[in-house]
């Protein structure tokens, strides 16, 4: 299929990854939680790894496994798992990976929640080092001996920092380290992880993967960088005969079995669906991000815009030799001291507020107290956040109306 073209492959890789039965073009849903062995030793040999198999729903389906190979296929990677959510993912890969005594050097840029969970994993005696991932440098001041693995997000979400994740992968790669991924807000074809050397790539496949606002689902790919065995956290019994998958095979014993973040089936089938429109959205929604960031770039009522694609953006010319498909559709932007954010947002007839991103549909929501809340004044001063920051994802309306909704409340201030 790699001869195709992107929305090609996506369109049609159910039925060339999954031959779908009876002819369909699209796998079935299938809602059995258990499933029948003729031979007892069948059952047997499944357990124990011998063979592969559906055992129980929780850990395995038909319907994730066809989303499993298509998101396989999509990064290029050498096994997938799904989970219920994106932070299950998260936190069920890392739980299983890791124990006490560990270090990762993770981004101090990370959304509110994830940061939450690298928070929490603290208390069970990982230690984590909080770094300004667009500096090389520091990450490597972070570095040490016990570090297990650096962990970005490609575009921070809201302020939009790149990572310097070329210089990053080397350095993991150097020092036989993971380097985990978050690729939600850039997913293909804007931008493919592995080529930088990334190990594990996650994602919320509730967001631009699905795409109508209508599903959750997380996944994590293991990209075939990573030498497992160079990583002494795991167990002997998941030391397959293939090394490349020691590290999926963990995770999915460890993590998605006993932790039981299950995706539902009902959610496998949504999400391939959603996911054939993946480039077509993309691609709309990141022709109206430029156009919005630039209109409000010269707009006095607005002070400051966060933008990858705009020239005066800290890390613009990274972002234009790493995403390669575009800049996203995630904006933020600063109103002019004394606006009120509540009041620009309820002057707002088009744009939704709500918290969610990768929609069809325009949000937008008041940054500091919302989803960084919890986080201290100082804390979200160090993440570039203001009192008067606005977060915009952006969707695939006609861009003069997105643009007129924005200048007649921009108005009102």
């Amino acid at each position: 299929m790699t001869k195709l073209g992107f929305t090609t492959r996506q369109v049609h890789s159910d039925r060339m990854l999954n031959t779908p039965e009876h002819g369909g073009v699209h796998s079935s849903t299938s809602n059995s939680v258990l499933f029948e062995f003729k031979d007892a030793q069948g059952i047997i040999d499944a357990f124990q790894g011998k063979r592969a198999a559906h055992v129980y729903s929780r850990s395995s389906s038909p319907s994730v496994a066809a989303l499993q190979n298509m998101l396989n296929e999509l990064e290029g990677g050498v096994g997938t798992l799904c989970y219920s959510t994106g932070m299950a993912a998260i936190s069920s890969t890392l739980l299983a990976l890791l124990k006490a005594g560990d270090h990762l050097i993770v981004s101090q840029y990370l959304f509110g929640n994830t940061r939450s969970f690298f928070e929490t994993i603290k208390d069970f005696g990982v230690q984590v080092s909080f770094t300004d991932v667009t500096d090389i440098e520091q990450v490597k001041d972070a570095y040490q001996p016990n570090t297990k693995g650096v962990y970005t997000e490609t575009v921070a979400n809201p302020v939009t920092q790149v990572a310097d994740l070329h210089a990053i992968g080397q350095f993991c790669e150097e020092k036989h380290m993971l380097f985990m991924v978050d690729n939600t807000m850039t997913p293909p074809p804007v931008f493919y992880a592995k080529d930088v050397k990334a190990s594990l790539v996650f994602c919320s496949l509730t967001k631009y993967i699905a795409g109508h606002g209508n599903v959750l689902g997380g996944a994590v790919v293991d990209t075939g960088n990573f030498d497992w065995t160079k990583f002494d956290n795991l167990k002997t019994a998941y030391q397959v005969a293939d090394t490349a998958q020691w590290g999926i095979t963990q995770i999915k014993k460890k993590g998605l079995r006993d932790l039981g973040a299950t995706l539902a089936p009902q959610s496998a089938t949504a999400i391939a669906l959603g996911m054939e429109t993946l480039d077509l959205r993309l691609s709309r929604s990141q022709h109206n991000a430029m156009q919005l960031a630039t209109f409000l770039d010269n707009h006095p009522k607005v002070s400051k815009v966060f933008y990858p694609g705009l020239a005066d953006h800290p890390q613009h010319f990274m972002a234009r030799e790493y995403l390669k498909g575009g800049y996203g559709a995630i904006l933020s932007f600063d109103l002019i001291d004394g606006a009120d954010p509540v009041a620009f947002l309820n002057e707002m007839k088009l744009v939704i507020c709500a918290t969610h991103l990768g929609d069809n549909r325009t949000l937008a929501l008041p940054v500091a107290p919302t989803i960084y809340f919890e986080n201290t004044a100082e804390e979200r001063e160090l993440m570039g956040i203001s009192d008067t920051m606005l977060r915009i994802s952006v969707g695939i309306e006609d861009t003069q109306d997105l643009i007129a909704d924005f200048e007649a409340a921009l108005n009102t201030i």
